[in-house]
C-alpha cells in the first residue's frame, strides 16, 4: 500500500481542501519543495504562486497568494494561506484586469519604495492567478481568452 500525506490548506476565510495526497509541490522562500511521504518536520514560508497536490485520481492545480506550510510528523501537511483558490475559481479576465492594474501602479503611481514593494506584491499575485487559472485551458487543449493564437 501506498503511503499518502493527510493535506489541508485554508485561508482565514475557509478551508480550501482536506483530502489524503501522495505529494504537494509549492513556491516558499526555499525554493520550490515537494513533501513525499515521511518527509521531515518543516516549516516555511509560502510565496505567490502554483500549488500542485497530487491524489491518486490525478493532480489538482492551486493559486496561492502567500502563508505558511508546516510539515508535521505523521505524515501531515497544513498550509494557511493568505489566500488560495481552485484552478476552477480563477476568472482569467479578472486576473488579467489586476496584472495591469498592479503594472500600472508601478510604473504610474508609485512614489516611495513602501509603495513599490506593495504593487509588486500585488503583480505576483495576479501573475500567479493566471498561471494556474490558464492551466484549467491548457490540460484540456483551449486558448484562455485572451490570449493569443498560436501560429
Amino acid at each position: 500500500m501506498t503511503k499518502t500525506l493527510k493535506f489541508r490548506i485554508a485561508t482565514p476565510d475557509r478551508v480550501i481542501l482536506e483530502t489524503e495526497v501522495e505529494r504537494v509541490t509549492c513556491a516558499t522562500q526555499l525554493g520550490e519543495v515537494t513533501i513525499l511521504p515521511d518527509h521531515i518536520p518543516l516549516v516555511a514560508n509560502l510565496m505567490p504562486g502554483e500549488m500542485t497536490i497530487v491524489e491518486k485520481a490525478g493532480p489538482r492545480y492551486l493559486a496561492v497568494t502567500g502563508g505558511f506550510l508546516e510539515v508535521r510528523p505523521g505524515n501531515e501537511v497544513v498550509i494557511l494561506a493568505d489566500a488560495a483558490e481552485h484552478v476552477e475559481e480563477i476568472d482569467i479576465k479578472r486576473a488579467e484586469e489586476a496584472r495591469e492594474r498592479a503594472r500600472k501602479r508601478m510604473t504610474e503611481e508609485v512614489k516611495d519604495a513602501e509603495s513599490f514593494a506593495e504593487a509588486q506584491a500585488a503583480l505576483e499575485r495576479s501573475l500567479a492567478r493566471l498561471r494556474v487559472g490558464k492551466r484549467k485551458y491548457r490540460d484540456v487543449g483551449r486558448r484562455a481568452p485572451g490570449s493569443p493564437e498560436k501560429p
